[in-house]
């Protein structure tokens, strides 16, 4: 079976709640490009798996990363930044009606690069980074810094549409992720996985 038959069959199987599928729909109508569902649902799992209380995401969209994370982590405290206010409104929106607490999401408006070195260290227990790919490499540095031990870094979009494989592509930020990838995964420092379902899923936990 080839790998693309692979890829639309956990596509095909993958199911996304309603809530996050209405909120999806608003996105694309925005123009906030969410996660997809297969990758929104890879991340829950690793918020599940962490027993996650608290988390960030760096790149609110319109709500659909942020609910999948709340989706496998549903006693957990969610952080969100964009610098949209249109995006931020939106994901109001999507967890309010998907009868999210209000308490549970915490809304910060601004650029990553000013709002991230003011976040505490080791307070999460899983981050996302989703945002601005011409800082993805300084984002996942303080990913990493905010991360508690046993915490994970989720970076969705590594794999760049399929650039990252093809030796011919050479512009900068795919050679960016490129590097960061196989740098990554070649750490003893951290423990690191790369999914190739549909955009890619770079996850990086650090040691307890």
């Amino acid at each position: 079976m080839s790998a693309s038959a692979v890829a639309r069959f956990v596509r095909e199987v993958t199911v996304e709640p309603d809530a996050i599928g209405r909120a999806r729909q608003n996105a694309l109508e925005i123009g906030a490009a969410p996660v997809s569902a297969t990758v929104g649902a890879q991340c829950a799992v690793v918020a599940a798996a962490s027993g996650a209380r608290s988390m960030i995401e760096i790149g609110t969209g319109a709500g659909v990363s942020g609910l999948w994370l709340l989706h496998g982590a549903p006693g957990a405290v969610l952080t969100t930044i964009d610098k949209e206010p249109e995006h931020l409104a939106a994901a109001r929106e999507a967890f309010a009606a998907a009868r999210i607490a209000p308490s549970r999401v915490r809304y910060i408006t601004g650029r990553a690069t000013a709002v991230l070195p003011r976040m505490n260290e080791g307070a999460y227990d899983v981050v996302l980074i989703d945002a601005d790919p011409e800082n993805l490499i300084d984002y996942v540095a303080h990913g990493l810094r905010l991360a508690r031990p046993g915490g994970t870094v989720l970076v969705p979009r590594v794999l760049a549409g399929g650039r990252v494989a093809d030796p011919v592509a050479r512009d900068a930020h795919t050679a960016d992720l490129r590097s960061l990838i196989t740098e990554t995964l070649a750490s003893p420092s951290v423990v690191a996985s790369l999914s190739p379902v549909d955009e890619g899923l770079l996850q990086i936990t650090r040691p307890r």
